[in-house]
């Protein structure tokens, strides 16, 4: 049972990966909210304070030579043909009689530079540079490179579906299944990533981070679950019109449970027990229903461009989560799947009565 009402929430960590996640995100925010609120008091501070500049001058003493000298260039300066002549109240510094220099209102101000070495240079390390090495711990956390997978799964983004396959040590396909991916609690799971057509982008908030999937080229993320449940996955690139309905399942469960699940994925499809399903088996058979589709155990078999149903009563959604597994819905999606998921790869497939009756039997049986 999910502890969140949100499945696909990255607040709601399960997974070692997404918590470091969830970590430097906290950390980004709380460091944007404070450089956010430093500048809307620094601007409110110079927008309300009073501007009071000081108007008497400052002296310095410096020795009678040095006075003497200042007072002569200033002299030669004034009886320059050409020379430009002092401005009224502009700001330097000018010898007075007395061999002082009188520097203007600005003249021993340090202020601006201080602010220059504490916001642009001491600021940005104390923040950054820590910053970059939580960066770094998370990208290690992520990438889970120092545990050691117990199980490999491969994952084709197609539009608009997930197709799934279990693999053994030697990458050999075990069984293959659609949208829902099953996983032991608490062991590391590498999950191979490809495309078959354009961009995805395979993400479940709750256990890991993002990983695109480009075609002709295999990314490879782990994910891991610390408890049992059942976590939403998302595709995270915009892929074409169903984007949005292209999501998927992964169900955390004990190992015990996994390996029951894994031994019966891996089975062939039962044989029809009554005679209404064997009518629908063979209405799979000689319509179009065949040609998309998989069902391991009848001629119906080998790679098909739709997802491969030989288990499809034991999934929870329907059309890449979009629809709950119940016999109404999946009624539905038979006989109008563009109403579902306009845009979709699936066909209407025109039945008479008693064929969809059948067929629907036969569909509802594959467990």
């Amino acid at each position: 049972m999910d502890r969140t009402p949100w499945p696909q929430s990255a607040l709601a960590p399960d997974g070692p990966a997404a918590a470091a996640i969830l970590e430097l995100g906290w950390v980004l925010f709380g460091l944007s909210a404070i450089v956010v609120l430093l500048v809307a008091g620094t601007l409110l501070y110079a927008a309300v304070r009073r501007h009071d500049y000081p108007t008497r001058e400052t002296s310095l003493s410096i020795s009678p030579d040095l006075a003497r000298k200042l007072r002569n260039e200033r002299t030669s300066h004034e009886k320059t043909p050409g020379a430009a002549a002092p401005i009224e109240g502009q700001v330097g510094a000018g010898i007075d009689g007395h061999g002082e220099v009188r520097a203007g209102p600005y003249g021993g101000d340090r202020r601006g530079v201080r602010w220059i070495v504490a916001g642009g240079v001491a600021f940005p390390i104390l923040t950054l540079v820590p910053l970059f090495i939580l960066t770094l711990r998370t990208l290690a956390a992520v990438e889970a490179r120092d545990q050691e997978p117990s199980l490999t799964i491969e994952v084709i983004g197609r539009q608009f579906w997930w197709e799934v396959h279990y693999l053994d040590a030697a990458g050999n396909r075990l069984f293959e299944t659609a949208n829902e991916i099953h996983i032991p609690v608490g062991r590391t799971v590498l999950v191979r990533l490809l495309a078959a057509d354009v961009i995805h982008s395979f993400w479940v908030p709750r256990l890991a981070g993002k990983l695109d999937m480009i075609p002709g080229k295999t990314n490879q993320l782990r994910i891991r679950a610390d408890r049992p449940g059942t976590y939403r996955g998302q595709c995270a690139e915009f892929c074409g019109l169903q984007h949005a309905k292209m999501a998927f399942l992964v169900i955390a469960e004990p190992e015990a449970e996994f390996r029951d699940w894994a031994r019966n994925q891996a089975l062939p499809a039962a044989e029809p027990a009554d005679s209404l399903a064997a009518r629908g088996r063979e209405v799979f058979l000689r319509t179009a229903c065949q040609g998309c589709h998989a069902i391991r155990g009848t001629p119906a078999e080998g790679p098909r461009i739709g997802p491969d149903l030989t288990h499809l009563a034991t999934r929870r959604t329907l059309a890449a989560a979009a629809l709950p597994n119940t016999p109404g819905h999946l009624g539905g999606w038979i006989s109008d799947p563009q109403a579902a998921k306009p845009g979709s790869g699936m066909p209407a497939v025109p039945l008479g009565n008693e064929d969809f009756r059948a067929l629907l039997q036969y569909l509802q049986a594959l467990r």
